[in-house]
């Protein structure tokens, strides 16, 4: 009982009492951001639309009422599921390119020599220059979005996978010796689990440059998709509808940053159990 009553008084404590307060203080910080922006583009449109009545469909009260349409109506919703389809799609095809190319380049400093002019070249290319060549390459449809998303998102793992396996602990690595273990074997028990916040890491950059590149990626022939609505609410002139789907592609990547944050804080903080 009287343990049990030391542990209560432990959760009511002054540093649980602060830390709530921080939290507190955190949200609200963050709402009175949100406001501020809110309250600029109310201004900006009030002052704008009375010299040209076309922007006034880019009013926050023209846009909400478009927002809440399009969310009423249904329309979005395959538009925003063939969107994170491709994202993962491409996520996957990324993870499956530059986990191992990243393994290999940070183990092997022969590999790491003959590719590293090669990969800091190859990507400070944008990859929207490569859409020519991907409609050459792969024709009209999924495939050459996929093929555009894969190559910005490969970067940022197969650099933090690399960086990864450099930042091990060379008495690890060490000991994993003096027990006789192959090279398999030390990189499946001691460098890919060392690894894989930073692999989490350039996930989550992955995602960030992914849904960047996702919306003009979908202006090359496809019939659905968020970048493909964004042409179609410009073709009919809906400009409070194409406003509403840039807010809700921002509402979109808000939320995929957010659960790539939470998978690498759940991975940090896993039970010390598991850590082995």
């Amino acid at each position: 009982m009287e343990r049990s009553l030391r542990a209560a008084g432990s959760l009511v404590g002054p540093d649980s009492i602060a830390a709530a307060l921080r939290r507190v203080a955190s949200l609200a910080f963050s709402l009175l951001g949100v406001a501020a922006v809110g309250l600029f583009w109310w201004g900006a449109a009030a002052l704008f639309w009375r010299r040209d009545p076309i922007l006034s469909a880019f009013a926050p009260e023209a846009t909400l009422n478009a927002l809440g349409g399009i969310l009423s109506g249904g329309t979005i919703l395959s538009h925003v599921l063939a969107s994170l389809k491709r994202v993962l799609v491409s996520l996957g095809f990324a993870v499956t390119v530059g986990v191992p190319l990243g393994l290999l380049v940070g183990v092997s400093r022969h590999a790491d020599r003959a590719t590293s002019v090669v990969f800091q070249f190859v990507r400070m290319i944008s990859p929207l220059s490569w859409m020519p060549i991907a409609i050459m390459l792969f024709g009209i449809g999924d495939a050459p979005v996929y093929f555009l998303l894969t190559v910005a998102a490969v970067w940022p793992i197969l650099l933090n996978t690399s960086a990864g396996v450099a930042s091990v602990d060379a008495r690890w690595l060490l000991l994993a010796r003096s027990l006789c273990a192959t090279t398999w074997g030390t990189l499946l028990h001691v460098v890919a689990p060392a690894i894989v916040t930073h692999v989490l890491t350039g996930v989550r950059l992955a995602i960030g440059m992914i849904w960047i590149v996702l919306v003009p990626a979908e202006m090359l022939g496809v019939s659905n998709g968020l970048g493909y609505y964004i042409l179609d609410t410009r073709d009919r002139l809906a400009y409070s509808e194409l406003m509403a789907v840039i807010l809700i592609i921002g509402a979109l990547g808000f939320l995929l940053d957010v659960l790539a944050r939470l998978a690498l804080r759940l991975w940090i903080h896993r039970p010390v159990d598991q850590q082995a």
